[in-house]
Order: structure tokens, then C-alpha cells, then sequence
């Protein structure tokens, strides 16, 4: 299918990003004021802008509706609190629909805030990241699972973000993970797409997008050994994509293992986020087309433009158009 046909089906569709939905604070601070403090003597960090933006789930979020797709809405929970509210303001600002986003008073939101040099324009110091490491208590975890059985009947297309780096307190719990096997069973006809940096082993059913890394990770824990044969059999997934950065993407499905290359893209400006741009652009163009070959070319080239941009960049139909 050609590249334009894929884009305009965007528009009569919709999809839902379930998971951990972010909060990125992009703060930029002048060395210059870097006075002590009065009071501890440490040296301060002097703030002097503040901009934010949807992370992680909330990322492939931005790269759908940056698509066209008609529909977009994220599901998860967040806190009661202003970065909550920071939060739904950016979805609100890029159409996304953040009603069904759980508030939680006395959780903290999920938000990571990067510190950038004013001088270099360089992320220099440490980030300072917002988390919550306490498994979800049941009174906020029945109402995600109910949010979810009630939603997918109204979505083409499900992601779903495992982002959380601590061993609990995501929104992708063992419950959540179960249920979500068991409605991808129940729907086949919809597209379930994961992504999870530290437990892909631990989904099945869906389809299945780690990187390399989280692959051989996820390989060695189960088989001692890189199988991604095996990997996608022991996940009953009818499809795993495993990307490789600028070498493409292995396909593993039941036709065996092919790659998907991708085109060389000279200097990249910024990798970050270009695996949530790759899976938002494949998941679109698997339920458009029904081609693992095509998703994948189409999620290299979604990916190809964002890694040539600042931050966690977006690519829009005119800009897809025009790289391919």
C-alpha cells in the first residue's frame, strides 16, 4: 500500500495508549546565577525557563495525534497533583483525550525533569525523576481495570507503555497485564501493541516491539540464550519486532525471521523517543494495511524524522511524505 494511502485511513481511526503516562519538564538553567545558597551552601540551579511535554506513553500519544489518527485518548493514573494537572494540559494542548487519565490524590505523577545548559544547550546534570516504586493500591487498581475492560470496544488500535524502570508502581500491573492478554484473545481483530523496557517477557498475546537490548534481556532470562524464535512462541505473540537502531527492525512471525532496513540517517539530532515514534507509526500501519513488512517500514520512517529533531519529536503526514 502506498505511503499516502496508509496516512489518509489515519483520520477514521482511533487508538488508545494504556500504561505510564508521563510528565517531561524540559528546564533550562543559567550556570551564570549558580550563586550558593544562602542556607546550605550548596550552589542552587537557577531555572530560568520551563517547558512540558507528555512522556513515555505519553509520547507515543503525541507522535498519533502529530499522525493524523483521528482518535487519540491515553489511560492510566496520575496524581493528585500539579504535575497532574501540567500533564493534562499538554495531552489537551496536542487533542488528546486525557479524561480517562486516573487522579490519585496523594500519588505522585510519573515525571521526569531534564536539566539543560543555557550556554550549550546540552542536558548536563542529572535528572531529577518523579516515581513511584509501591505496587497500586487495589482501591486505585479495580477502577483501571474497569476503565480498560470498558474502553477497547471503542478503539482500533490499543498501545500499551510499560515505561516504569521500578519493579512496581506502574500502571502495568500483573492484573493489568493479565486482563490485557485476555482481551486481546477476546478481540483478534483489533491491534494490542507493547512496548516495555524492563518486562516484555512477561506479556502474552499481544504483539511484542522491544529493542534489541530488552529482547536479548528478556531471551536471557527465560532460555540463557538469544532465541527470538523462541522469545515470540514462549509470548504467543503473532508478531515481534525487535528494533536494531540504524540497522532496521527483525521481523519473527510464522513465516520465520526477516529484517525491515531502515535508511541511513546521516547526524541524528536526538534519539530519545524514537522507539515510541516507531511503535505509534507500526501499530497504525499494521491495522491500516495488515503487513508486518509494511508497519515496519512505515514505523522506520516515522522514526527516521523524529531522531533528526530536538526532544521527543513528532513527525506529521507532510513530513512523511516528503522523507519518503
Amino acid at each position: 500500500m502506498t505511503l499516502d494511502r496508509i496516512l489518509a485511513a489515519f483520520p477514521k481511526m482511533s487508538a488508545l495508549v494504556i500504561g505510564d503516562i508521563c510528565l517531561d519538564r524540559w528546564c533550562t538553567y543559567d550556570p551564570a546565577l549558580a550563586e550558593p545558597s544562602r542556607e546550605t551552601g550548596l550552589p542552587r540551579v537557577a531555572v530560568t525557563s520551563t517547558e512540558v511535554t507528555p512522556g513515555a506513553g505519553g509520547t507515543v500519544a503525541s507522535n498519533l495525534a502529530a499522525l493524523g489518527v483521528g482518535r487519540v485518548e491515553v489511560l492510566g493514573v496520575m496524581g493528585g497533583d500539579g504535575f497532574g494537572v501540567d500533564l493534562c494540559a499538554a495531552l489537551d494542548a496536542r487533542g488528546i483525550g486525557s479524561g480517562r487519565l486516573l487522579g490519585v490524590p496523594g500519588l505522585q505523577t510519573f515525571t521526569y525533569t531534564k536539566l539543560i545548559n543555557a550556554r550549550t544547550g546540552v542536558e548536563d546534570l542529572p535528572r531529577l525523576d518523579i516515581v513511584n516504586a509501591r505496587p497500586l493500591e487495589p482501591s486505585v487498581e479495580r477502577p483501571l481495570l474497569d476503565s480498560i475492560q470498558s474502553a477497547v470496544d471503542d478503539f482500533d488500535v490499543i498501545l500499551i507503555a510499560d515505561q516504569a524502570e521500578t519493579g512496581a508502581g506502574g500502571a502495568i500491573t500483573p492484573a493489568v497485564r493479565e486482563l490485557l492478554t485476555d482481551l486481546a484473545f477476546a478481540y483478534a481483530d483489533k491491534v494490542f501493541f507493547a512496548d516495555s523496557r524492563n518486562r516484555i517477557e512477561q506479556f502474552r498475546r499481544v504483539i511484542v516491539k522491544p529493542n534489541q537490548q530488552e529482547a536479548e534481556t528478556a531471551c536471557q532470562k527465560l532460555f540463557g540464550r538469544i532465541d527470538y524464535v523462541a522469545l515470540r512462541k514462549c509470548l504467543d505473540s503473532r508478531l515481534l519486532l525487535v528494533t536494531h537502531g540504524p540497522r532496521g527492525v527483525l521481523l519473527v512471525d510464522d513465516a520465520g525471521e526477516r529484517w525491515v532496513e531502515t535508511r541511513a540517517a546521516g547526524n541524528p539530532v536526538d534519539i530519545c523517543g524514537a522507539g515510541d515514534s516507531f511503535s505509534a507509526g507500526a501499530a497504525m500501519a499494521l491495522a491500516v494495511t495488515g503487513s508486518p513488512d509494511e508497519a515496519a517500514r512505515f514505523g522506520n520512517l516515522v522514526a527516521g524524522v523524529t531522531i533528526m529533531k530536538k526532544g521527543t519529536g513528532t513527525a506529521s503526514p507532510e513530513e512523511l511524505l516528503a522523507a519518503g
